[in-house]
């Protein structure tokens, strides 16, 4: 549920919302492919998988270009971020100096950035592309409105992705007044919605590593320890197994009723339910996976019942997840189900308060996601958390995560949930 911002100094990345579903209809990706990416072999055996290729970034380029003729879009302005990693390979942190890439409808894309940054920047540019720069007393946007002035674009529609700052945007229209801002979902949304074979590869690497993780940390549980004790350990064994910027957020008794937690301290003792949400990078690709069990005493009839009918959840989600089904029935099924239960109704506690999942891939969080009126269809290639969390307020709360991607024959696991509250990390 919960994810570190993609970063090298926090990256700030993007929350994308509906596009329609010509959107996502990406070069062709069987289910045959996107199954063989990540079950190559488990973790830690072998090689880990190569980082995304200037051939892949160059045809996301591509599929960029067809989006914006296909929408009537001269060009697309993309900051700081993991969209900016994702077209041009270029990881940069977001600041009040502007650092970013216009991909025009033809041609070769610009990157602007400061004059000081250039042989940063230049380290990890992997694409072909002009850069130009910016002095400190200069406007960036300036940069950015001369050449689309000079490409013939200056009065076709720009998009911006949405996670784009507002001064971006007021500076560009005070450099190009009559510049008609239009919304860059169709192109950057359209594209990173769907995974290729080599990103489903790199997220399951990162997910072997955090399942691993842990098991590890699960077996070093002691009596006494603290919640930010376990966290320090699970994160500690991620970058023993190579995972990178791992983040922890461990829930004990009362506090993991509370689905992101409190700050009142936290302490294991026997029949403690401990609830574990973590996860870690793998060069660029998240994971995100949640596992809960009671220590060191056996579980009573309601832990049981809960972390049983929460495991349901999940199969639930799993059964309602088809190709072309909207993104929301997903919710909706799980929620029916709880509902016949006893609890809610919708998002009220006792049970799930928050979706059953969301989107995954270069952020912890992604669009679209598996929530309630998400009219998005489901398509090959798109990869969501499944979540279905029961909270009991005052007393716990079990939540199980594992992630999957969708191909055309179905959902597909990243990791296998657990088969019992005895059993929590097989």
């Amino acid at each position: 549920m919960i994810s570190r911002e993609f970063s090298r100094r926090g990256l700030m990345g993007g929350a994308l919302a509906g596009a329609a579903v010509s959107f996502v209809t990406g070069p062709s990706v069987t289910a045959a492919v996107l199954q063989e990416a990540v079950t190559r072999s488990p973790m830690p055996a072998g090689s880990p998988p190569a980082p995304i290729s200037r051939e892949e970034r160059l045809a996301r380029l591509g599929r960029a270009r067809a989006l914006m003729a296909e929408h009537g879009i001269g060009a697309t302005f993309i900051e700081s971020g993991p969209s900016l990693d994702y077209f041009t390979g270029i990881r940069w942190w977001r600041s009040e100096r502007v650092t970013g890439v216009l991909i025009p409808v033809r041609g070769n894309p610009l990157v602007i950035t400061p004059f000081f940054e250039r042989p940063s920047v230049e380290e990890t540019l992997d694409v072909s592309a002009e850069i130009r720069t910016w002095e400190e007393d200069e406007d960036p946007l300036r940069l950015v409105a001369a050449f689309l002035a000079a490409g013939g674009l200056a009065t076709a529609p720009i998009a911006l992705e949405e996670t784009n700052r507002y001064f971006i945007l007021d500076r560009l229209k005070q450099a190009l007044p009559n510049a008609r801002v239009v919304s860059g979902n169709p192109v950057v949304r359209a594209a990173r919605m769907i995974k290729s074979p080599a990103e489903l590869a790199l997220m399951q690497h990162a997910a072997n590593i955090t399942r691993d993780a842990l098991q590890q940390t699960h077996a070093e549980v002691r009596e006494g320890m603290s919640n930010a004790e376990i966290g320090q350990r699970f994160e500690k064994n991620v970058s023993a197994l190579g995972g990178e910027e791992p983040w922890s957020l461990v829930l004990i008794d009362e506090a993991s009723a509370l689905p992101h937690g409190s700050g009142k301290p936290q302490q294991v003792k026997h029949g403690s339910v401990v609830l574990m949400d973590c996860g870690c990078g793998f060069r660029g690709y998240q994971a995100d996976i949640s596992r809960t069990f009671v220590w060191g005493a056996e579980p009573t009839p309601l832990q049981r019942k809960v972390w049983e009918q929460v495991r349901r959840g999940q199969d639930i989600a799993m059964a309602a997840a088809k190709i072309g089904a909207p993104a929301g029935s997903v919710d909706d099924a799980v929620r029916r189900t709880y509902e016949a239960w006893g609890y809610g109704p919708r998002y009220k506690l006792p049970g799930t308060s928050h979706r059953t999942g969301h989107g995954i891939g270069m952020e912890g969080h992604e669009p679209v996601n598996l929530v309630h009126g998400e009219t998005m269809p489901l398509a090959p290639g798109m990869c969501f958390s499944n979540e279905p969390g029961i909270y009991l307020p005052g007393q716990f709360g079990v939540r199980l995560e594992d992630c999957f991607f969708m191909t055309a024959s179905g959902p597909k696991w990243f990791t296998t949930p657990p088969p019992s509250i005895d059993r929590p990390f097989d």
